[in-house]
């Protein structure tokens, strides 16, 4: 097992912490319900409401639209929210599982349709922990000084590796993007500093055969399609997401009732509801959106986010914790004062 764990800084002296100033979800047009998908498979709405809590979930349609242009939308409201123009950002990372191409990456697509020129760009892939493991090493390009600002995409056409015929995932997943910018601050080293305050990232590749992609460019020769152990899943999701969390805590010197605000990875209510109550968060505290997107995979943090940031529940200062479980198994946990 892969361990990365980034602790707090001690506060000896100042330290340059790594601020999200801006978040900007995209979903499409499209929405795909319950009962459409009824009409797809063997299914009810209240089948999948009542094990997954999802009620609908967006899907991109078009000729050849990808993860790309979900993503190019999501920065453009970004740069356009928080008045940043494209020649400021030093970096731009994309978290996904679904890229456009084999190359050039999805991120160098998403520079190209926005705007940005010659600066570093490129994709990240841990299935639905993805855009977390984006935002850890956009902080230390940060922390180290080697960028002032960059900019964090999560962003998956879900819709292009799923199989319609099997109702235990179809029901599941849905398109979207969502991106924030990270700019570099001036911190005193303590947990009231504003940035990234810790992360714990984690992975586990005997899990494989549990949530996995059916196809590759080096193996099969083809896109494949996403294929998973629900019950597996789900007996491992709690367990480890607890452990991530609470060595994230002990990382940042906090525990669970110092937090304002718990975004999880939108991927199933019920693990969602057990992953909080395990960890003693309260249920107020909980944000939630997989009932409206469905799990977006690396799309699903930032894009639970932009909802809880626009309609006012974060608010600056408040402490956030961020959460995320993908195939693999990936998983990990970034703290973070809003």
């Amino acid at each position: 097992m892969a361990k990365a764990t980034a602790k707090a800084k001690t506060p000896t002296r100042k330290v340059i912490r790594a601020a999200i100033t801006g978040v900007h979800g995209h979903l499409p047009d499209y929405v795909l319900t319950n009962g459409e998908l009824a009409e797809m498979v063997d299914t009810t709405d209240a089948w999948i409401t009542e094990r997954t809590g999802i009620k609908e979930r967006r899907i991109l349609k078009g000729k050849g639209l990808g993860t790309s242009h979900m993503g190019a939308e999501a920065v453009r409201g970004l740069l356009d929210k928080t008045k940043t123009l494209p020649k400021e950002v030093d970096l731009l990372i994309c978290a996904t599982t679904t890229p456009d191409f084999v190359f050039p990456s999805s991120a160098n697509l998403i520079c190209d349709m926005v705007g940005i020129r010659n600066i570093g760009s490129f994709d990240v892939q841990a299935a639905c922990s993805g855009f977390l493991y984006a935002l850890s090493i956009a902080t230390q390009f940060i922390e180290t000084g080697a960028a002032a600002k960059i900019v964090v995409v999560g962003a998956d056409k879900m819709s292009s590796i799923i199989d319609y015929t099997d109702r235990a995932t179809c029901v599941l997943f849905g398109d979207g993007a969502g991106a924030l910018v990270l700019e570099a601050g001036e911190g005193a080293g303590t947990i009231a500093d504003r940035g990234v305050l810790a992360a714990s990232l984690r992975s586990d590749g005997v899990h494989k055969d549990k949530l996995f992609v059916d196809g590759g460019p080096s193996t099969t020769g083809t896109v494949g399609h996403l294929r998973m152990e629900g019950r597996e899943v789900f007996k491992h999701a709690v367990g480890m997401i607890t452990d991530v969390i609470e060595a994230t805590f002990s990382a940042a010197g906090i525990s669970a009732d110092d937090l304002d605000w718990f975004v999880p990875h939108q991927a199933n209510k019920r693990i969602i509801d057990a992953s909080a109550k395990k960890l003693g968060i309260a249920e107020q505290k909980v944000v939630v959106t997989v009932d409206l997107h469905g799990n977006t995979s690396a799309a699903s943090v930032p894009l639970a986010l932009s909802v809880a940031v626009a309609d006012g529940r974060i608010k600056k200062g408040d402490l956030v914790l961020l959460e995320a479980m993908g195939g693999g198994f990936t998983w990990g946990a970034v703290l973070v004062r809003w």
